[in-house]
């Protein structure tokens, strides 16, 4: 398994689709800034440039690069997340971005 660093430009026009798809590339994901994440996938680099390909619209900068399992964070935080599934899934799931009501009820 490896660890990439993929980030989009943050003026990307359909940036929450390419969001989704960014989620559904591997195993397991973490967005430690706005248009910033980690990727823990099977798959090579330019596997996953043609799985974004049909998200990114003309003139769209990105970038995919493979990094190592540790970093330096500061004002942020990693929490990774298994891949989305569908709502059959196991209960289990965590759900990335809880609504407002998700929220309040943990508070």
């Amino acid at each position: 398994m490896r660890t990439y660093l993929i980030t989009i430009d943050p003026a990307a026009p359909n940036r929450h689709r390419i969001f989704q798809a960014i989620m559904q590339l591997g195993d397991a994901w973490a967005r430690p800034l706005e248009t910033t994440w980690y990727v823990q996938a099977d798959d090579r680099p330019e596997a996953l440039e043609r799985r974004l390909e049909s998200q990114l619209e003309a003139g769209t900068g990105f970038l995919i690069q493979q990094v190592e399992t540790t970093a330096v964070l500061r004002n942020t935080a990693v929490h990774w997340f298994r891949k989305r599934r569908t709502a059959e899934a196991a209960p289990d799931n965590v759900i990335a971005f809880p609504g407002k009501k998700d929220v309040a009820e943990a508070a």
